[in-house]
C-alpha cells in the first residue's frame, strides 16, 4: 500500500510538472507515426484554469458532477483527432514486438478474435474502436518508445478543459442540443454507426469529434465522490492509479449516446459489461465485445519525464 501511494504521488508530480519549453514552441505540430507516412496533429492547449462538473439546474446533471471546482491545468498538447484504426494498426502490426508479453514494454495487441468495427469501418480514417484503457495506454507507450516523446491519455480534468476551451455551457458550444449535429455523431444522426474523424465542426481549440463519434478512455479511476475530494484551486487533479480495470472515467460520448451523455461534464464509467461476450479465458486486456463506440485520443505533457519517470508510470498504469 505504501508503495502504491508513493507512486501514485509520483504521477501527480508527472502530470503538473511546470513547463519546459518557451512558449514560442508551444505551438501546432504533426508527429509522425513511426513505421509509416501518417502524422498525427497536436494541437497546443494553454495552460489555465476553469470550473469541472456542472451545476444542479443544468439539464442532464448527475450527482457524481458536483460538488463544482475551479481548477489549474497546466500546459499540454492534445491530437487534433481521435486516434484512427490507421494509426493504431501501424503499432498492432508492428513485426519488431513481441506477442502477449505481460513484461516487455511495447508487447504487441492481441489478435482480434472478431471484426471489432462491426462493419462500420476501418481504414481511412475511422476512429479505433472496442478498446481498453490497457490498449490505450499501450499505445502510447509504443509511441514513446519509437520517438522518445512521452504521450499518454488526458487526465479527466484535462480532458474536460480542453473540451470546454473556455465555454461554461452544457456543450462548448452552448446550451441548446439543437445545435449538436453540428459539431457531433451521436444517437440522432450517426445512423447506429460511427464515422471518419473531423467531419464536424471542432471547439474553439480546434480539437474534433471531442462529443460523440467515439467516447474517450482517460487516466482516472472512476471514483463517483471524486469531487467531493477536490478542492478549489487544486492544480491537474487526477483520481489515483488503481490495478482494478472497472471502472474508469470515459468521456464525450459515442455515437450510439443521447445529447445528454454528451455534455462537458458527463461522466461514463466503464463496467465488466462492457467485455461479457468475450469467450476468452482470460478475457482480453486489450479488445472489449460490448464496448464499439469507446476509443481514445493522446496528449503529450509540455515537460517531459525522464526515461525513468516514464517507465514508473507505465508500470503503475500497466499493472493488472
Amino acid at each position: 500500500m505504501k508503495k502504491l501511494l508513493l507512486l501514485n504521488l509520483f504521477v501527480i508530480s508527472i502530470i503538473s510538472l511546470p513547463a519546459q519549453l518557451p512558449q514560442t514552441d508551444f505551438k501546432a505540430y504533426d508527429q509522425l507515426i513511426p513505421g509509416s507516412t501518417l502524422k498525427t496533429k497536436m494541437i497546443p492547449i494553454s495552460a489555465g484554469s476553469f470550473i469541472i462538473g456542472s451545476g444542479n439546474k443544468e439539464k442532464g446533471h448527475q450527482p457524481d458532477e458536483s460538488p463544482q471546482h475551479k481548477l489549474k491545468i497546466s500546459a499540454f498538447w492534445m491530437s487534433a483527432y481521435e486516434v484512427t484504426r490507421d494509426e493504431f494498426d501501424v503499432f498492432y502490426k508492428d513485426e519488431t514486438l513481441s506477442q502477449n508479453s505481460s513484461v516487455d514494454a511495447i508487447t504487441r495487441p492481441s489478435p482480434q478474435y472478431i471484426d471489432f468495427s462491426g462493419g462500420m469501418g476501418k481504414e481511412g480514417g475511422y476512429p479505433v474502436n472496442s478498446l481498453s484503457q490497457y490498449g490505450a495506454l499501450m499505445y502510447c507507450r509504443w509511441l514513446y518508445n519509437k520517438t522518445g516523446i512521452f504521450y499518454r491519455l488526458p487526465t479527466e480534468a484535462e480532458w474536460e478543459y480542453a473540451c470546454r476551451a473556455g465555454s461554461t455551457t452544457s456543450y462548448f458550444f452552448g446550451d441548446d442540443e439543437k445545435e449538436l449535429g453540428d459539431y457531433a455523431w451521436y444517437q440522432q444522426n450517426s445512423k447506429g454507426k460511427f464515422q471518419k474523424t473531423g467531419l464536424k465542426k471542432p471547439n474553439a481549440w480546434g480539437l474534433y469529434d471531442m462529443l460523440g463519434n467515439v467516447a474517450e478512455w482517460t487516466l482516472d479511476h472512476y471514483d463517483q465522490n471524486a469531487f467531493q475530494k477536490m478542492k478549489d484551486d487544486d492544480a491537474d487533479p487526477v483520481m489515483p492509479a488503481n490495478p482494478s480495470r472497472f471502472p474508469k472515467v470515459v468521456k464525450g460520448g459515442g455515437y450510439d449516446d443521447d445529447a445528454l451523455h454528451l455534455r462537458s461534464a458527463t461522466r461514463i464509467k466503464s463496467e465488466p459489461s462492457w467485455n461479457r461476450r468475450d469467450p476468452q479465458i482470460p478475457k482480453s486486456k486489450w479488445w472489449l465485445t460490448d464496448a464499439p463506440s469507446v476509443g481514445f485520443r493522446i496528449i503529450r505533457p509540455l515537460k517531459q519525464p525522464t526515461a525513468q519517470e516514464a517507465e514508473e508510470f507505465f508500470k503503475l498504469y500497466l499493472t493488472e
